[in-house]
C-alpha cells in the first residue's frame, strides 16, 4: 500500500459523512451517490478490519490506524477520478482521527496533520436517533451520546463546516438532498462553505437567498401609479354622524367574534434619539460651547430639544438624579447641565434611552404617574379591542426585550383591568429570523463583518405578514407602538370602532355572496348587483372583457376577487411626514387597484410619478382593521396575498462602510396588495406617532 496521506485538488463538491459508527453513513452515502449519478467512496477500515477477523478474530488496534488512514486515501483518491459534479465518503481521516483519541487516547501526528489539512465543502454530522445495529467490528451500543458529543466537537474545535442530520432514513435523505442542491447553487454564486452554514443555521431558507442575489442584481421594479387616491376616488368620507353609526353597529356585533390588537413593537428607540447620540460623538464641552456646535451643525432639532427640555416627561426624573451624583449641579454653567442631562439620559449605565424599545420609554405625564405606549396601549385595548369583557392584545417583540415588556404589562395590567372590569390577555411573538437579509456592496458582493461572518439584517416589518398569519381571531385591529395620544381617548375610541363596524358590515356582505355563490344560488340577474359592490364597495377595477365571459367564467371571476382577507384603512390628510400613502396602482398584468405606497417605491426620475406622487391628499397612519378568516370561518394564508415583487433594497452602513440589504414588502404595503382594501378618512387626531424624542412636545402627548 502506498504511504501517501494527501488529498488531490479538485474542482469536485466533496462533502463528508461523519458520525459515530451505526449512525446510518454508509445508507445515506450510497442513496445521495445513486440520485446524483456519482460515485461514493466506502469506509476502507469495514474492510480491512473485517479481514483481520475473519483472519484470527482480531479486532481493532493502535497500530491499524495509520494503515487505514492510508487506504482510506487512496481510496478517496480513486473515487474522485470518476465523480460527477459531487462525491459523497461514507468516512474520512477526521474520523480515523476521532477514533484513536477516544479509543487509544492518542492519534499519530501524520494522521492529525493530514486529518486537518484535507478539505471537504460540506460535513454531514450522523446523528444517534437511529437504532444501534450489530456487526462482527463494532463496538457496543453503550455511551453513544458521549462519543456523539466527542464528534461533533471535533468539528467544532477543528472549524469544519458541518450540518447535524437527524431523523428516519427518509427524512434525512429528503434534507441531504435539499442541502446538498442549495450548496451546489450557492457555490457557483461564490458563496462559501462556511458562509452556506452560516444562513442554513440561521434558518434562512436557500431559494431566499437566491432570490435575494437576483434582486440586488436586477433591482424592484417601481410602482406604476396611476392617480392619487382622494376622498370621493377610493378614499371613503364620512361625516361625525356617519361615524357613530359605524361604531354602534361594532359596538353590536363585537360579542361574536374574536377581537384582537396587534401592534408592531420590535426593535430599539435608536432613531428617536439619534441627533442625541451624534451631538454626544461630536460635542467636546472643554472645546466647545452648545450655541457654537448649534451654529456649526445647524442642528434645530436639538435646539428644540434644550428649548423645551423642561416639558419632557421625563425631565424630572433625570433631573433628581443629576442631582443625586453631582452633587454641585444645580451651580454648574447651562452647558454643562444640559450635557450632563443628555448624557445621563442615553448612558447604558443609567437610563439607557436609545438602546431600549420605544414601547418601555416615559411617554405620557400625568398628575399620578408616567405612562409609557404599552400602558395607553392597553387602555386603548380595553377601550376598543374588548368581546365579552377580554381584551386581546398582541406585541410584536425582540427577543432580548420581552423581559422589559412583561415587567412593564405587570405594572400597569391591573389599575387598567380593575376599573374597567375587563381581563387583558397579553400575547408575543419575535420577527422570524428566516426572514432576514443578507448584505452585499455596491457591486452585489456579499458582505462580512470583521471576523469574517456574514452580517444579516431583518427583513422589515413585511417579515411580521408571518405573525399576524398566526394569529387566530375575526377582527384584528393594527396600531404602531408610537402612535399613542394622551388625551381624547374617546376620539380614538370612537374612530377605532368605526372602522372595526365598516369592516363587519363589508364582510357580512361579502360572506353572504360567496355562500350563495356556493349554494348556486346565484343567477344572471344577480350578477350586476355585485359587480357594483365590488366596483363601488370594494374600489375593484373589473377587467374590460368581464361581460364578454360565460356565466360560469363570470361566477369564478367574482369568487376570485371575493375570497381574499379584507381590510380596512384610515387615511389622514397629508401634512408633510414621510412614509406611505393611498394610489391607485397598475401591476404588470394591466390590473388597477387601491395601495398604500411608500415613497422609495416610486421612481422620483420619472416627472409624471413624481407628479402623481406630489398630488396626493393623505398620508398612511398605519391605523388599520382586519380580517383574516374566510366565509366559512377558516383563517386565509396570508402568505397567499402578498406581492413579492414590491420589497424594498434599503442602503445601510455596516463598520462604516455602505451596504445594500432587502426589506420585504411592507405590511401594510405589498404583503396586503392582494386583500380586499377600503381606505377611510379619519382624522388627523388619530395620527400621534414618536419618530424623534422632540414629539413628544407636541400638544397630543402634553399633559392638558
Amino acid at each position: 500500500m502506498e504511504k501517501d496521506l494527501r488529498q488531490q485538488k479538485t474542482t469536485i463538491i466533496k462533502i463528508a459523512l461523519f458520525g459515530p459508527e451505526s449512525t446510518g453513513k454508509t445508507t445515506l452515502a450510497k442513496q445521495l451517490a445513486d440520485y446524483y449519478e456519482t460515485e461514493w467512496v466506502p469506509e476502507f477500515a469495514r474492510d480491512y478490519l473485517q479481514e483481520k477477523w475473519e483472519e484470527n478474530q482480531h479486532i481493532c488496534t493502535a497500530d491499524d490506524m495509520m494503515p487505514i488512514a492510508y487506504g482510506q486515501t487512496a481510496l478517496e483518491n480513486e473515487k474522485l477520478a470518476a465523480a460527477n459534479k459531487y462525491l459523497f465518503c461514507d468516512t474520512n481521516l477526521m474520523v480515523t482521527k476521532v477514533f484513536s483519541e477516544v479509543y487509544y487516547g492518542f492519534c499519530d501526528p501524520l494522521l492529525n496533520e493530514a486529518a486537518l489539512e484535507h478539505e471537504y465543502d460540506l460535513f454531514f454530522l450522523t446523528d444517534i436517533d437511529v437504532p444501534w445495529e450489530k456487526d462482527d467490528i463494532r463496538d457496543t451500543p453503550e455511551g453513544r451520546e458521549t462519543v456523539f458529543s466527542v464528534f461533533k466537537q471535533a468539528l467544532i474545535n477543528t472549524k469544519k463546516p458541518f450540518i447535524t442530520l437527524s431523523g428516519d432514513k427518509e427524512s434525512r435523505l429528503s434534507k441531504a438532498k435539499t442541502i446538498v442542491d442549495a450548496l451546489g447553487t450557492l457555490k457557483e454564486k461564490g458563496l462559501s462553505s462556511e458562509d452556506f452554514v452560516e444562513i442554513y443555521n440561521h434558518g434562512i431558507p436557500f431559494e431566499n437567498i437566491l432570490k435575494q442575489l437576483k434582486i440586488f442584481k436586477k433591482g424592484i421594479a417601481k410602482s406604476n401609479l396611476i392617480s392619487p387616491a382622494t376622498v370621493n376616488n377610493g378614499i371613503l368620507s364620512l361625516s361625525e354622524a356617519d361615524f357613530e353609526k359605524k361604531a354602534s353597529f361594532f359596538d353590536d356585533q363585537k360579542e361574536k367574534l374574536k377581537i384582537k390588537k396587534f401592534v408592531p413593537a420590535s426593535g430599539a428607540a435608536t432613531r428617536m434619539f439619534k441627533f442625541l447620540s451624534a451631538f454626544l460623538n461630536d460635542f467636546d464641552i472643554e472645546k466647545e460651547t452648545i450655541n457654537a456646535y448649534l451654529n456649526r451643525k445647524k442642528d434645530k432639532e436639538l435646539a428644540i430639544f434644550i428649548i423645551g427640555m423642561d416639558k419632557f416627561p421625563f425631565f424630572e426624573t433625570v433631573h433628581e438624579k443629576l442631582k443625586e451624583i453631582y452633587t454641585d449641579f444645580e451651580t454648574l454653567e447651562r452647558d454643562y447641565k444640559n450635557y450632563y442631562f443628555i448624557k445621563l439620559l442615553l448612558s447604558p449605565d443609567y437610563y439607557n434611552s436609545a438602546n431600549k424599545p420605544k414601547a418601555v420609554l416615559p411617554f405620557h405625564l400625568y398628575k399620578t404617574h408616567i405612562a409609557n405606549p404599552i400602558e395607553e396601549h392597553l387602555n386603548e385595548c380595553v377601550h376598543y379591542a374588548t368581546s365579552e369583557n377580554v381584551s386581546n392584545l398582541h406585541f410584536t417583540v425582540s427577543e432580548i426585550h420581552q423581559d422589559l415588556f412583561e415587567k412593564s404589562v405587570d405594572e400597569v395590567r391591573e389599575k387598567i383591568e380593575k376599573p374597567s372590569g375587563i381581563k387583558i390577555n397579553i400575547g408575543y411573538s419575535y420577527q422570524n429570523k428566516s426572514t432576514d437579509s443578507i448584505n452585499v456592496d455596491a457591486k452585489n458582493k456579499i458582505i462580512r463583518n470583521a471576523d469574517g461572518n456574514l452580517i444579516f439584517r431583518p427583513g422589515g416589518h413585511g417579515a411580521l405578514i408571518e405573525n399576524l398569519n398566526n394569529l387566530d381571531s375575526d377582527i384584528i385591529f393594527i396600531k404602531n407602538i408610537d402612535n399613542v395620544i394622551q388625551n381624547h381617548i374617546d376620539q380614538i375610541t370612537l374612530y377605532k370602532k368605526a372602522l372595526g363596524g365598516i369592516l363587519i358590515a363589508v364582510q357580512q356582505k361579502v360572506f353572504g355572496y360567496l355562500k350563495s355563490i356556493e349554494k348556486q344560488q346565484i343567477s344572471e340577474n344577480d350578477l350586476p348587483e355585485i359587480v357594483e359592490f365590488l366596483i363601488q364597495k370594494l374600489n375593484v377595477k373589473m377587467t374590460k372583457d368581464f361581460n364578454k365571459f360565460t356565466f360560469e367564467n363570470k361566477i369564478a371571476k367574482i369568487k376570485d376577487l371575493l375570497d381574499r382577507p379584507i381590510r380596512v384603512c384610515g387615511m389622514v390628510r397629508n401634512e408633510g411626514e414621510p412614509g406611505g400613502g393611498p394610489f391607485w396602482v397598475m401591476n404588470e398584468k394591466g390590473e388597477t387597484s387601491l395601495q398604500i405606497v411608500e415613497t422609495s417605491q416610486v421612481d422620483l426620475a420619472n416627472k409624471k410619478q413624481l407628479e402623481i406622487l406630489e398630488e396626493a391628499t393623505h398620508f398612511n397612519p398605519v391605523d388599520l382593521v382586519c380580517g383574516i378568516k374566510n366565509y366559512k370561518g377558516e383563517k386565509f394564508d396570508l402568505k397567499q396575498f402578498v406581492d413579492q415583487k414590491s420589497g424594498f433594497i434599503v442602503e445601510k452602513s455596516v463598520e462604516g462602510k455602505p451596504v445594500k440589504s432587502y426589506e420585504l414588502p411592507g405590511l401594510w404595503n405589498g404583503s396586503m396588495a392582494n386583500w380586499l382594501t377600503v381606505f377611510v378618512a379619519v382624522p388627523l387626531i388619530t395620527f400621534n406617532p414618536v419618530k424623534t424624542v422632540n414629539d413628544l412636545l407636541k400638544p397630543a402627548h402634553q399633559p392638558q
